[in-house]
């Protein structure tokens, strides 16, 4: 214990004289994979380069994902005895001329900077707003997320610096009994998206008969457009394994296994690189800070199967052998890998873990509402403005975080596909309903892991549920008749209305093949894989009906159902759509109304992206001398 202590005040001291009393330059830049995918190592190379050039010394800490991936890349300097400003959708070109001006200049560059991590006299003496009380970032609440693009997530001590770990020593201090109860007092929820107490789970596992025992972290995130779980290994990935740590000591558990994508290759680097720090620490192996307390963690790469999310499917994946659930009892606290007890959590759980610990169970019930405590993370993407990373008290209304936390869409908003590709489809109407698992199952969707896919008036409904009945069908293991036949079912009703073809009936037979989905599938994945398709046919029936009676696809996707029509009355003749067209379908000349020969248009969307004056609009086939239908989409 005495070497760990040591450990912890040479972080300190580290975290002191480097970062926050650093008499050199202080250079953040954002390096999880939304930052690299947007450019942040080309920037990278440039800093390096410009330091070079400048003859300038300075600290490069490479962090992860503060939130805002629309921002990335996104670079801070923090001069001595400053504070540290944001600038955001950094170029290298913009980069070299930041670094110009703060580092040879003594300019802040404002006109250039976002934000900045200050006080107040700083943003009156600048004009810099606060980065916090950005639009996307005010109605947040971090927890899960309070070290995430703030610390170097490869440099252990930066994390023992930020009282890591202290949690696991307060619990190996009060003992196993004290994390239950912390937990239970909480109120946390499993946030895997079935929203399980957490303390039940544990208790059920420390109870369990058998000498050795598991704690299997589900990193398993495979929903289309989630990245919750992903962002948090890469960006704060010792907070995960204190989790699982003080897990293994509370169930007693000798081996913690993670269970993470292979498709995450950053996230696994981390972890890695972690767990070796942990070692060196003193933080796993046998008698752990001579408490008598044995630990080890391994990492298991999945193949990327979607049902193996579901805990017995991930079992049998550990286990060698095909991912596929099986019928429960025996719950994995009885009987789970190799037939021994075992727990199994969300890495988001894990993650919020140590912050119950190191505060109590009581501090955590000042966020969310009663019966859903805390705060959630999400995934916010889609056709919203500030797509990114999220967390939010439970509680928080769906409309809060579209157009506050989201700041809105460019189109009129149209629905928000809530839980991943097994949640439901709501629409304005529900927007007011509040984020808890209760409220959203009532709506017929779910909260899942934490995915949020926003869509605007340019997405048909009918195609959306068609993409992820699809990617059900893909990833269902077969195991059951309702799940093997039912999305196969569904997607073939949906296929044949989305070609023109589809009759009144379709709708009901795929209302009935969802309520047998619903009731007999054997896995979460079966009973849920529906959902796209009846709260989309609850919420968004009008767009069902124009599909099948009147064959026609007012959004403009799919093919078949429509056809382009420049309007003579808005067509100012500005060319645009001349020149992005591919198929030459549009002619006329400059200032000159255009005309499209729908013959030779590919419907590709291209001129309708660029048409400022919304002259070209998608119209029924039979409709195209109908001058009253035109009239109406003028008004």
């Amino acid at each position: 214990m005495n070497r760990f202590n040591s450990y912890r005040e040479e972080a300190l001291q580290k975290w002191d004289s480097q970062m926050v009393h650093s008499e050199i330059p202080v250079i953040y830049l954002g390096t999880a994979s939304c930052g690299i995918a947007a450019g942040a190592l080309d920037v990278l190379g440039t800093i390096q380069q410009t330091l070079t050039e400048l003859g300038q010394p300075a600290r490069i800490v490479q962090v992860g994902c503060i939130g805002p991936c629309y921002l990335e890349p996104i670079m801070d300097i923090a001069m001595p005895g400053g504070p540290r400003v944001s600038y955001t959708n950094v170029t290298p070109q913009k980069a070299k001329r930041i670094l110009q001006a703060n580092l040879t200049e003594g300019d802040l560059a404002p006109k250039m900077a976002k934000g900045h991590f200050g006080d107040e006299a700083f943003s009156s003496k600048t004009g810099i707003p606060k980065f916090f009380d950005l639009p996307m970032l005010k109605p947040q609440v971090r927890v899960i997320l309070k070290n995430c693009g703030f610390i170097d997530p490869e440099d252990g001590d930066h994390y023992l610096a930020q009282d890591g770990y202290a949690g696991f020593l307060k619990v190996l201090e009060a003992g196993p009994q004290y994390a239950l109860e912390a937990l239970k007092e909480s109120g946390l929820r499993g946030r895997g998206g079935a929203g399980f107490p957490a303390f039940k789970k544990w208790e059920l596992a420390r109870s369990a008969a058998g000498e050795q025992k598991y704690v299997v972290c589900n990193a398993d995130e495979g929903d289309p457009g989630a990245f919750m779980n992903r962002a948090l290994i890469e960006s704060d990935p010792h907070a995960v394994l204190e989790g699982l740590l003080i897990a293994g000591y509370t169930v007693g558990a000798s081996q913690g296994i993670i269970y993470v994508r292979a498709e995450y290759p950053l996230a696994v680097k981390r972890l890695r690189k972690a767990i070796g720090q942990m070692r060196s620490y003193g933080l796993l192996g046998d008698d752990i800070l001579g408490s008598g307390f044995s630990f080890d963690i391994n990492i298991k790469e999945g193949a990327g199967a979607f049902v193996c999310g579901e805990e017995t499917a991930l079992i049998a994946s550990l286990e060698g052998k095909r991912g596929m659930p099986r019928p429960r009892p025996p719950f994995p606290s009885d009987s789970g890998y190799n037939g021994c007890p075992t727990l199994i959590n969300n890495t988001e759980t894990f993650g919020t873990v140590p912050a119950i610990m190191r505060n109590g169970g009581e501090w955590y019930q000042q966020f969310g509402v009663p019966g859903n405590y805390g705060t959630k993370t999400f995934s916010l993407v889609g056709k919203v403005k500030h797509t990114g990373l999220i967390e939010v008290p439970l509680g928080t209304s769906l409309r809060q975080v579209v157009e506050e936390v989201g700041g809105g869409t460019e189109l009129p908003f149209k629905a928000v596909q809530t839980g991943g590709p097994l949640g439901g489809c709501l629409g304005a109407s529900q927007l007011d309903t509040p984020i808890t698992y209760e409220a959203m199952r009532d709506q017929g969707s779910i909260m899942g892991s934490g995915g949020l896919i926003v869509m605007d008036e340019s997405t048909c409904i009918v195609d959306m549920a068609r993409y992820f009945i699809g990617f059900a069908l893909r990833e269902s293991c077969g195991n059951c008749t309702p799940c093997r036949i039912g999305t196969r079912v569904l997607i073939d009703r949906l296929e044949k209305i989305i070609r023109g073809e589809g009759e009144p009936h379709d709708l009901e037979v795929m209302r009935k093949a969802a309520d047998t989905m619903v009731k007999t599938s054997l896995c979460g994945l079966g009973q849920a894989a529906s959902n796209p398709v009846t709260s989309s046919l609850n919420f968004f029936a009008a767009e069902y009906e124009s599909h099948v009676h009147d064959h026609y696809c007012q959004a403009g996707v799919c093919k078949g159902l429509f056809q382009y029509v420049i309007l003579a009355e808005r067509c100012n003749g500005c060319g645009l759509c001349v020149k992005v067209c591919p198929a030459n379908a549009i002619a006329g000349k400059l200032r000159e109304t255009h005309t499209l020969d729908a013959n030779l248009c590919t419907q590709c969307h291209a001129c309708v992206e660029v048409c400022t004056k919304q002259a070209i609009l998608s119209l029924p086939l039979s409709a195209e001398q109908d001058h009253l239908l035109l009239s109406e989409a003028l008004q």
